[in-house]
């Protein structure tokens, strides 16, 4: 991955609220081990990411938001390839740090992907 090379992150239709995409899409969880996963845009573009994140895995996604690597370095968060789920397959590791640390950078995060703005944007809103 390079430093231009755009992360796609799926977005769940509850971390939309009033029309605005939530930081939750940004922030992962404990259960992840506090490792966001995205897709790596050098290797599949965010419509058929979306496809894939919701047809052959089955989740919900209400679209495709990005950021890229760089953006991510600059807030000290290492970008990894994590190919066992699937090769396009990356996170963006917040281990280490704590809460309201990982509340903060998520937070960055939405902004930088809310100025980008959606990349696949589905026609529908998907069942929960």
């Amino acid at each position: 991955m390079k430093g231009d090379t755009i992360l796609l992150r799926q977005i769940h239709p509850t971390f939309v609220q009033q029309g605005r995409v939530t930081s939750q899409a940004f922030r992962p969880t404990p259960k992840d081990e506090n490792r966001l996963s995205a897709y790596d845009g050098d290797q599949i573009g965010p419509e058929p990411a979306w496809h894939h994140f919701t047809a052959v895995l089955g989740f919900a996604s209400v679209g495709v938001m990005g950021v890229n690597v760089a953006e991510c370095a600059a807030l000290h968060l290492p970008v990894e390839p994590d190919p066992e789920p699937f090769p396009e397959h990356v996170v963006i590791d917040f281990s280490g740090m704590d809460k309201p640390a990982i509340e903060k950078l998520a937070k960055k995060l939405r902004s930088i992907a809310d100025a980008r703005g959606w990349l696949y944007q589905a026609a529908f809103f998907p069942p929960r």
